[in-house]
């Protein structure tokens, strides 16, 4: 589901990883399923935004049922064969991974991680709070995560 052709390495613990907070990220009206409105909301938050044919490039892929909305197994489905299962590489959390990692460094810091928190509804989270699940998650707090290891905070 990652429409800008970037692979980040797969993480061999993702298998076990629960995707339901990232769903819960995405599901903009919390109706229990992504909807194009949901992935719109997500991406507006970002600076640039994304291109209504990524987000219904996004759709089509996880969208299995074509009803029209990405209801939590398909999430997980999706991004179980794209985040390690086979299938080559790419996937939403991919896609969220690049727009939070601001710099292009590969990592995700305590400012990109508290932003995104922020934006996504969390609330305010302290530097405290967000270096410690940087630390939960395995990464330095100086130098952040890896996107393997932000899929380890996000099964949390």
């Amino acid at each position: 589901m990652c429409p800008t052709g970037v692979t980040l390495p797969p993480d061999p613990a993702a298998k076990g990883a629960d995707f339901r907070p990232a769903f819960d990220a995405l599901d903009a009206d919390r109706d229990g399923k992504i909807s194009k409105e949901d992935l719109r909301s997500f991406y507006a938050g970002f600076s640039g935004g994304v291109e209504e044919e990524v987000i219904g490039t996004m759709m089509s892929v996880a969208d299995v049922n074509r009803d029209g909305y990405v209801e939590y197994e398909e999430f997980e489905t999706v991004l179980r064969e794209r985040s390690g299962g086979g299938g080559g590489g790419g996937g939403v959390m991919e896609e969220a991974f690049r727009v939070m990692d601001r710099d292009g460094d590969g990592r995700v810091g305590v400012e990109d991680l508290k932003g995104y928190l922020k934006w996504a509804g969390f609330g305010e989270a302290s530097d405290e709070d967000v270096k410690a699940m940087i630390r939960l998650g395995g990464g330095d707090e100086r130098q952040g995560v890896t996107y393997d290891r932000l899929l380890k905070i996000l099964a949390v």
